[in-house]
């Protein structure tokens, strides 16, 4: 329950402008190919992935496209957790079709590839010429992204996370004019999830909810949609996972994956993302996974900044009183419990992570990006100590 006092947290300014036009309904799927004609399109480079092709995605996105008279050439070699070589591949494709709107259709990894390959197709230059803010040169080509899962609410952002091939780093490479223009927010391309997908793009989803609402950079605003995402998450996420086929679970996850999605673009994350991100650089651990294993425990970090942050949502999530002191623990002990139930690893041991790299893994932790927005400072050794920690959830 929301307190009847005013918090400092209600008096910070902000600057809001909101970029993307959202869509929303099971169904509304087939409005791509009339969307994308309002955009002015004429060549559309349709950039997805191999398991959504099979899952028959592509093949609806081509023939909403393609009966709106739009010339289509699909991109869909994206691999999870793409790297500048998968960029600079969906880059070859879009030039030789001379593309003039690009849409994203997948989970993020697609959208994340789409947004890259804008760059470069737009501004020139290599990838990492974008690593931060505000680096596009000239205006990008406009974009619809379409969600297929319920988890990184990319969507809803002007970032692009984009690994370095040789390196493994990843880059975080934002502008205001890489937001999509359009996002197609249809429940029903989520229904074709198999049960992991669904429990790990979840877990991120919660981790964004939760993370961005208390960043050094939160707001009044990004605070609202962060709150609004972790109540349906937090509702739908069980239910979800025991009823795969349940639309209204469906639309309320991708709604509160969008709603997480838009606090990130106006707070950023924290270290629970820091964290995660070396985790799945190298040793291949699924994104969400990696957030599972580590929120938990960056919670109960935080708690000693931003307890009273947490007793809100532990209150939403009906655990205790806002108030109660131990408001902290019992959300992060809830997280736990959802990753748990969700037949997810809840220690890096059980992720094969070996106690011997967790120095070099505190020490890429530390050049993260978010790293900076978490509300408790973190450098190389209090990561280390949460590696530590999340190793036999000790």
């Amino acid at each position: 329950m929301l307190s009847d006092s005013v918090s400092s947290d209600q008096l910070v300014g902000f600057d809001f402008s909101p970029r993307t036009r959202v869509v929303y309904g099971p169904g509304v799927a087939v409005q791509l190919g009339p969307l994308a004609v309002e955009l002015g399109a004429r060549r559309v480079l349709l950039v997805t992935d191999k398991g959504l092709a099979k899952a028959g995605h592509e093949k609806h996105g081509l023939e909403s496209l393609e009966a709106a008279g739009l010339d289509v050439t699909v991109f869909d070699n994206v691999r999870p957790n793409p790297t500048t070589k998968d960029v600079d591949c969906c880059v070859a494709v879009a030039r030789g079709a001379q593309a003039d709107l690009i849409v994203g259709l997948g989970g993020g990894s697609s959208m994340d590839c789409a947004k890259g390959c804008n760059f470069l197709l737009s501004c020139g230059g290599k990838m990492e010429d974008y690593w931060g803010v505000g680096k596009a040169t000239k205006p990008l080509l406009p974009m619809i992204g379409v969600p297929t899962t319920a988890g990184t609410g990319s969507e809803a952002q002007s970032f692009a996370l984009i690994a370095h091939a040789e390196t493994h780093i990843k880059m975080a490479c934002g502008d205001p004019k890489a937001a999509f223009a359009v996002a197609l927010l249809d429940p029903e391309l989520t229904l074709t999830q198999p049960a992991l997908v669904t429990s790990v793009t979840g877990i991120d989803a919660i981790s964004h909810a939760l993370e961005t609402y208390v960043t050094r950079k939160r707001t009044p605003l990004s605070q609202t949609f962060s709150r609004q995402a972790w109540r349906l998450l937090a509702e739908y996420f069980p239910l979800v996972c025991r009823e795969p086929h349940n639309i209204e679970a469906r639309g309320a996850m991708q709604l509160g994956a969008h709603w997480a999605g838009a606090a990130i673009e106006n707070s950023m994350l924290g270290a629970t993302h820091a964290l995660a991100n070396p985790l799945s650089a190298r040793f291949n651990l699924t994104h969400g996974v990696a957030i599972g294993v580590m929120l938990p425990h960056v919670i109960r970090f935080n708690a000693k900044e931003v307890g009273g942050l947490y007793g809100e949502l532990a209150a939403d999530a009906a655990l205790c009183e806002a108030d109660d002191p131990g408001a902290a623990g019992r959300l992060a002990t809830l997280v736990r419990e959802l990753t748990e139930s969700a037949g997810l690893p809840t220690t890096l041991a059980a992720c094969n992570v070996g106690q011997s790299m967790i120095p070099a893994l505190a020490a890429d932790a530390a050049k993260q990006w978010t790293a900076q927005f978490n509300p408790r400072p973190v450098e190389a050794a209090r990561l280390e100590e949460l590696y530590r920690c999340a190793w036999n959830d000790g």
